[in-house]
Parts: C-alpha cells; sequence; structure tokens
C-alpha cells in the first residue's frame, strides 16, 4: 500500500505541476511577442526570432544578433560571420573526454546518458536545447550499439542453474532459493559435484544471456509508444518547459534510485562478511576433519560413523520421497535448454522487426524536422494515420508479448522451474505495472532526448531484477528507441552532421571499454549496487543539470517564458528556403 501512496504523490505532483505551467504558458504567448530578432543568412538574408528556423545556422550569437554555423574542432575566430564564427577547438576536445567516459560509466549502468549529454551539450558544447537533444540521441545510439557489443556476448551472472526442483522461497512465491545460499566455497564446490554425480546422469547446469530477451519484448514496444507521444508533446512545448517536466521526472527517480542503492549497498556488504565467515568456518571444518582423521586411527571414530551412516539413510530416504517426476524432469530440461540459447534468433528478430516496422512508419509520416518520403504534412489526414499507425504497431507487439511471457511463466510454473531470485515472474499485475512505467519512461526519452534507462533502470532494480541483466537489458531497449531518433534528428539538419557522426564514435569507443572494466570490477567484487549508486549519481546530476540550464535560458531572455507552440505548422512554398543540409558539398559536411 505504500508503494501506491509513492506512485498516487508522484501522480499528483505532475498534475500540480501542469496545473500551474499550462496557464502560464498559454498567458506567455503575448508577453514575450516583441522577442528579440537574429539575422539568418538564408534566402539572402532574413530576420528569425528563433535561430532553430534558420536552416543549417542553427546556433545563436546574443552579442551580435546572428544565427550562426558550427563546424567542429573549429580553429578560426571571424566574430560576426556566421559561416566562420568563434573557435571551438578546446571546447570540442573536452566534451570529447567527457563524452568518453559517460559512455562508459551510464552503459555500465543501463542507461543511454542522456541526463548528461544533453545538459553538458548545452553547457559545455553551447549547442542550443533541441540540438544538443540531436546529439544526445546520436551519443546514446554510440554508447548503447557499443554496450550490445559487450552484452550480446556475456552469459547471465548465474551460471549454474540446476535442473532439480529445489527449496522454494516463502519470501518469493513460486521462485527457489540459491543452492549456494549460506555456503562457503568449498562447500559449493562440494554441492555441485554431488549434483552432476546424481540423478540419471543427464545432470549438467544451465545458464542464459545477460540480456533478458522477453523482457525486452514486452518493454521495449511500449517505451517506443511513449516515445512516440513524447515526440508529438515536443511539437508545442517550450524549451522552459520540458526542462521543468524533466526535473521534477528525474529528481524524483534520482530519489527512488538513492533509496535503493542503500539497501543494495547493505546487503552486498552482509553477503561479503557472510562469505568471510562462511570461509572461516570451512577452515574450521578441515582442521576437524584432520583431528577426526587421527581419533580414527586409535579406533575413536566408530560410533561417528554409525550416526553418519544413520543420517546418510535418512538423507536418502528424504531425496526418494522428494524425486522429480519424469515428465515434469523432462519438461523443465526443455525449457532450461531453450532458456540458454545465446543468440536467441527469433526474439533478436522480433527486435528487429519492430524497429524496421517503426522506422518505416515514422519516415512516411515525418517528423523531427524531416519532410515525409510520400509528401504528407500535419494538415493530411494520411499523418494522423500514420500517427496511429505507430501507436497500433508498438502497443500490439506489446500486448502479444505481455500475454507470451505470462503465458511461459505459467507453463514453467506447472513443471517447477527453477525461477532465480531476481527473475520477473509475469502476470497481468506486473504487466500493468511495468507498461504504465515503461510507458511514461518512452515520454521522457521522446521529450527531453535521453534513453529513457533513467526511468526504466530504477524501476527494474525496485522490482528486484538482478542488476547486471537490468542493465543489459535496458541497453538493448535503448538501442532501438534512441537510433530511429538520431538518425530523424540528423537527416532534419537539427545536429550538424559533422557532430553527430564524431561523437556516435567517441561514445562507442567509451561505451565499449567503459562497461568490459566496470563488469570485470563488479564481477570480481560481487558489488552489484556500485551500479545503482553510479546509477543514482547520474541521474542527480542530469536533475542539476536541467535546473541549471532552465535558469540560464531564462536569464538570457530577461526572465521571459515563451507559451506553446502551434502543433501544425506548414511552410508556404513562396516563402520556403531550401534546405541547407541537401546543399552541402561532402568537404562541408566531412571537412577533416
Amino acid at each position: 500500500m505504500s508503494f501506491l501512496h509513492r506512485q498516487s504523490f508522484f501522480v499528483a505532483l505532475l498534475l500540480a505541476l501542469v496545473i500551474y505551467i499550462v496557464p502560464l504558458a498559454s498567458a506567455a504567448e503575448s508577453k514575450c511577442a516583441g522577442e528579440s530578432q537574429f539575422s539568418c543568412p538564408n534566402c539572402g538574408g532574413i530576420s528569425v526570432s528563433d535561430c532553430m528556423d534558420c536552416d543549417g545556422y542553427l546556433f545563436t550569437d546574443y552579442n551580435y544578433g546572428l544565427c550562426y554555423n558550427r563546424k567542429l574542432f573549429n580553429t578560426n575566430a571571424e566574430n560576426g560571420n556566421s559561416d566562420n564564427h568563434y573557435p571551438f577547438l578546446w571546447t570540442d576536445i573536452v566534451g570529447t573526454i567527457v563524452w568518453f567516459l559517460t559512455a562508459g560509466i551510464a552503459t555500465a549502468c543501463g542507461v543511454g546518458g542522456g541526463g548528461i549529454y544533453v545538459p553538458m551539450g548545452i553547457l559545455l558544447l553551447r549547442f542550443p536545447p533541441k540540438p544538443s537533444s540531436g546529439l544526445s540521441q546520436a551519443s546514446i545510439f554510440g554508447a548503447s550499439l557499443g554496450g550490445i557489443l559487450v552484452n550480446i556476448r556475456k552469459r547471465h551472472p548465474d551460471e549454474h542453474i540446476r535442473d532439480t526442483k529445489g527449496t522454494p522461497s516463502k519470501e518469493h512465491p513460486g521462485k527457489m532459493i540459491a543452492y549456494e545460499k549460506g555456503k562457503g566455497p568449498m562447500e559449493i564446490e562440494d554441492d555441485r559435484e554431488k549434483y552432476l554425480d546424481g540423478g540419471d546422469g543427464k545432470r549438467k547446469f544451465y545458464t542464459r544471456p545477460v540480456i533478458d530477451y522477453n523482457m525486452a519484448l514486452f518493454l521495449a514496444p511500449m517505451e517506443m509508444a511513449g516515445a512516440v507521444l513524447g515526440v508529438i508533446i515536443q511539437r508545442v512545448f517550450p524549451n522552459w518547459l520540458f526542462l521543468c517536466f524533466a526535473a521534477v521526472v528525474l529528481g524524483f527517480t534520482a530519489f527512488k534510485t538513492f533509496k535503493k542503492f542503500f539497501v543494495a549497498y547493505a546487503k552486498d556488504k552482509a553477503a561479503k562478511e557472510e562469505r568471510i565467515e562462511l570461509t572461516k568456518r570451512e577452515s574450521q571444518r578441515v582442521l576437524e576433519s584432520q583431528k577426526k582423521k587421527e581419533s580414527d586411527a586409535n579406533g575413536e571414530g566408530a560410533a561417528s560413523d554409525a550416526v553418519d551412516d544413520v543420517e546418510g539413510n535418512a538423507n536418502t530416504k528424504e531425496e526418494k520421497e522428494e524425486e522429480d517426476d519424469p515428465k515434469q524432469l523432462e519438461q523443465r530440461r526443455k525449457f532450461l535448454e531453450e532458456d540458454s540459447r545465446q543468440y536467441p534468433f527469433e526474439k533478436i528478430s522480433y527486435l528487429i522487426l519492430l524497429w524496421i516496422g517503426l522506422t518505416i512508419i515514422t519516415f512516411l509520416k515525418g517528423g523531427k524536422g524531416v519532410d515525409s518520403v510520400i509528401g504528407i504534412t500535419c494538415q493530411d489526414a494520411g499523418f494522423y494515420v500514420l500517427v496511429a499507425a505507430q501507436f497500433l504497431w508498438t502497443l500490439g507487439f506489446a500486448a502479444v508479448f505481455g500475454y507470451k511471457n505470462v503465458k511461459g511463466v505459467n507453463e514453467r510454473v506447472a513443471v517447477n522451474y527453477p525461477f532465480n531470485e531476481t527473475d520477473v515472474m509475469w502476470d497481468f499485475k506486473k504487466l500493468q505495472f511495468y507498461s504504465f512505467f515503461t510507458f511514461v519512461a518512452g515520454i521522457v526519452a521522446g521529450l527531453i532526448g535521453i534513453g529513457g534507462g533513467m526511468v526504466l533502470g530504477p524501476l527494474m532494480i525496485v522490482m528486484g531484477v538482478n542488476p547486471r541483466v537490468s542493465t543489459a537489458t535496458t541497453a538493448t531497449m535503448i538501442l532501438l528507441t534512441s537510433s530511429s531518433v538520431a538518425v530523424m534528428f540528423v537527416m532534419s539538419g537539427l545536429v550538424p552532421w559533422q557532430y553527430a557522426v564524431y561523437f556516435f564514435f567517441v561514445c562507442l569507443l567509451g561505451a565499449y571499454i567503459g562497461k568490459t572494466r566496470i563488469d570485470a570490477y563488479v564481477k570480481k567484487t560481487g558489488m552489484g549496487s556500485i551500479l545503482v549508486g553510479i546509477l543514482a549519481t547520474i541521474i542527480a546530476l542530469a536533475t542539476i543539470g536541467c535546473i541549471i540550464i532552465l535558469f540560464l535560458n531564462l536569464a538570457k531572455v530577461d526572465w521571459c517564458v515563451d507559451g506553446f507552440k502551434a502543433f501544425c505548422t506548414v511552410s508556404s512554398e513562396e516563402n520556403a528556403c531550401p534546405t541547407r543540409l541537401l546543399s552541402l558539398s561532402a568537404e562541408e559536411i566531412f571537412p577533416y
């Protein structure tokens, strides 16, 4: 009930924010009517109130009142020249270092890093909010691709799953208590040897991929559906409003994640101390065993041997009573074999199909400044049909695989499948819970240019999913959402090609190296809570960044808040300027 109260509080907070801000934004439309004008070189020179309307010259110089073009590693400085404006060499070098480190740390924690890229793009690289959001998506795409190159080859943390029924967990109905619980290293090895030697001679250990493909197939389309709605909302939201929204959502998420971190850290620390204590007990047993052998030589071990025989007979009897049903055992092994495939091609194919379908519909519809490939605009009925098709495609996908997940869990429960204590036992209640928060995560991702992992990652951790599994699964989902959005941003001209491609590869390399190192450290120490702590810190920094950017942007315009924008605006052919991006030469796009 306490969780429901917290959820209700969060929803109430968002509603209060909307109730207060919507009238403010609506009333602000006339207040800022006399806003500044900037010189735009397009069409022989025109004036615009926002350089986002100046194609190819998206960056604003408030001192000179002009829109200028940004070039990667520019070393020349000619103030007041829209094509050769200010040196950004050192800014871009420092940005490279920050992006590289952020990609490694964020990907290891299962987030895209957009909560860092967007604020740093504005504060450090001096990008406007929307180009910074687009650069963030290109960076997230690179980082998530680097992460999946690592994750797709990794196995689940539990590499010794057995085909026996095990001991049911009282705390987690339907799941089994880990065989290693309460045992030291030597006891664990002895127990594993006994397991392999027993049974019908067909026993072996099973494991799974670290990526939970079943979870991804349900949550990824829900997140994509949310991202579609987020992009629609962004069409009408002024910059200051979506920064307010981002600060509230990320602030609440950071608070929840920090709470989970302290709990997880305490558990990891207690588990570490328990392992040390168990190792000491094992050492004592070895000494006692040596003493026993010495006493046996003097004929003192007969009584204890008799007791051992009695206990052994009792254990054998107990094992016989708990013997598996052969049909259940056979079906359980089939499920374990199915789940242990490192590359389940049909599931990977479904994820690719999901991405292709949504991308095709998106390009047919157009958006993010990109014209529809079939020539429709928001004034045409076909545009809204395609918007509906986006929702039908993604939500339909989620419904099908949500049902499959519930069915699969029920079939496995029927044969006493050895569910891990950190597995998700899918039922319709969990489907509702996960779908709601995943949809919200997608809205945030589409609205403010983050990967969605900053909401999804903490959600999975709060629900008890293993941190290494949750980070790998969210990184896979982020790849799907960020890739198509990144392509849309770049094709629209909202992000300079040079920056998008360059930071894509910086983040890909940073994610691959950083995740490999951090995963190795977590595996060595067993302190999975470290990932939770880093994740909470990243989200908190992102929240602070959003607040700083909000106040800096408002200060630039004398605290004048602009109102909502028109959802559908189509330029007339008479006044339309040619798209500069399409007229660029190869040397202009990649001068280096």
